[in-house]
């Protein structure tokens, strides 16, 4: 049977018949928190320029931020004070916290340290600069030479007629600093000035170069022309029949004579049951904080794995746990198809960490441990792994703490009781023996595995084993008549250690603790009497 090609693959090959030399562009407006789901848009470009790198082409790759679109309103994470900014491209806004240069910056800086922790390094661009250095100069001459052309394009592609007052530029306001309530009123293509009303009253002139932008449908087909875009993904939004695409493929070819960029249409990434992410309406997860709580590649993977064109569910709480595992379980698979190895490749991210310790299991000795890092060391060389890579284990052991703190469902959390649970007077007369059984039989082991542990409590349903006759001798019963049920004796050991009928994975968690603890806690616990 043959192998299936990742879809990164097939893109390359796709862009590489039209020529080997590719620029790969993303791009986002920094209006707010950047969120996983505008992580689809970069991660899907890095991909295909990784791609098209792979097979032998020409491959370069930049990210323009839009930080010279208007602010559109007051969003919920905003001081009603930015109402006066309404209007105003973000790069001209003032920073949220004070510390940036501005509003854009606010969002963009972690964003990109963000994009360095996955291993993602685009030439970044910002709009703002690159209307103020005149990249788009040109650009602006022919939109507005050609104005009632593209406005033919517009309502012939969208099916919508611009309004009469209708300019492909938008002027800044020499007044109130407004990008979206100006209208040309004249221009001068030799002098590059544009002439203006503003609805705040005032009328005024400004440069082409730095004095105002493209409206979006004729500024994105302007970027491919004056960058050189080849391939581009974007969302489905945008994909959508008469939409901002389409026009900005006809306004390449008959305006800016551009082959428009090869096209990658994603669909949105769904968080839980809330629905598509949004920065405007509070609905993300923001890339930062998913970094504090799962390792890079595994953010990659959740992109990488699956087509573009297929929507992805993500819920940091539980299921964060099973994408982890699904991750940890491939990239340990020497079996592994060629598709899966090649998603394990595309998903790496240079200079990060590796441990082999698996994030779940991380999960228990964390709380085993209290967050003392000294335990967490200890207990990490008693199971068996690689103590070497100490950063590593460091760092895992800070997502794992971030990951309880912020999104992980109470089910999952616990913590080892100083003294006896006062939860054990419950347990039955089978527990307590099971108990003080256990206690005795450990005394005389050496220190154990997790499947150790696990087979040990298992062999109570085994004919002949000693747990079983130990158990039957103290109730006063026959072993081959003795009735069993291994799910009572784990909740025992749960209640006896957390004062809870239910915990993580067992054999993990035994293994966790010091042998001499759950000795003398066993035994105690069978004895509790309040």
């Amino acid at each position: 049977m043959a192998e299936i090609t990742h879809w990164a693959d097939v893109v390359a090959d796709e862009v590489l018949i039209k020529g080997k030399k590719h620029l790969v562009a993303t791009g986002i407006t920094p209006s707010g928190h950047i969120h996983i789901g505008n992580m689809r848009e970069v991660v899907t470009a890095d991909a295909a320029y990784r791609a098209v790198a792979d097979k032998g082409g020409d491959s370069e790759f930049i990210y323009i931020a839009d930080t010279y679109d208007p602010l559109r309103k007051v969003y919920p994470f905003l001081d009603e004070s930015y109402a006066e900014h309404v209007g105003k491209p973000l790069s001209e806004i003032p920073c949220p916290c004070g510390q940036h240069k501005n509003y854009a910056e606010h969002f963009l800086e972690p964003f990109l340290e963000a994009l360095e922790h996955l291993g993602i390094h685009p030439k970044v661009y910002r709009a703002d600069e690159l209307y103020k250095e005149g990249v788009y100069k040109d650009a602006i001459k022919q939109a507005l030479v050609k104005k009632d052309e593209i406005g033919a394009i517009l309502q012939k592609v969208s099916g919508k007629s611009p309004a009469e007052d209708w300019n492909p530029f938008n002027p800044i306001c020499n007044e109130c600093g407004k990008v979206n309530t100006t209208l040309v009123t004249g221009f001068d293509v030799d002098a590059e000035t544009v002439d203006y009303s503003c609805s705040c009253g005032s009328t005024g002139t400004v440069p082409m170069i730095g004095g105002g932008k493209l409206t979006w449908r004729v500024d994105w087909p302007a970027r491919w022309k004056a960058l050189g875009v080849t391939v581009e993904p974007f969302g489905k939004d945008h994909a959508s029949r008469g939409g901002s695409y389409d026009t900005g493929v006809a306004i390449a070819k008959e305006i800016f004579d551009y082959e428009p960029p090869h096209p990658i249409v994603y669909e949105w990434i769904m968080l839980g049951k809330k629905g598509a992410m949004s920065s405007s309406t509070g609905v993300v997860v923001s890339i930062s904080d998913m970094l504090k709580v799962v390792p890079p590649e595994v953010l990659r993977y959740l992109i990488i794995r699956t087509k573009p064109e297929k929507h992805i569910k993500f819920d940091p709480a539980q299921p964060l746990l099973t994408l982890v595992d699904e991750f940890e379980r491939l990239h340990a698979n020497e079996d592994a198809s060629v598709k899966d190895k090649r998603v394990l490749e595309l998903s790496q991210a240079a200079g990060i960490c590796h441990t082999d310790i698996p994030f779940k299991h991380m999960t228990t000795i964390y709380q085993v441990a209290g967050g003392d890092f000294d335990k967490i060391m200890r207990i990490v060389e008693r199971a068996g792994y690689d103590t070497e890579k100490e950063k590593c284990i460091r760092e895992l052991t800070d997502n794992v703490a971030n990951w309880l703190e912020m999104y992980a469902p109470p089910f999952v959390k616990f913590s080892v009781q100083d003294e006896v649970p006062v939860q054990t007077a419950s347990l039955s007369d089978m527990q307590n023996v099971f108990l003080a059984a256990l206690s005795d039989m450990l005394s005389q082991k050496d220190e154990m595995s997790g499947e150790d542990y696990h087979n040990l409590i298992y062999s109570a349903k085994e004919e002949g084993t000693e747990l079983r006759k130990t158990i039957a001798c103290a109730m006063d019963v026959d072993p081959a008549e003795l009735e069993v049920n291994p799910k009572e004796f784990f909740k025992a050991i749960y209640t006896a250690v957390l004062g809870q009928q239910s915990g993580p994975k067992a054999g993990w968690f035994l293994s966790s603790l010091e042998k001499d603890f759950l000795v003398q806690r066993f035994k105690a616990a069978s004895e509790y009497r309040p």
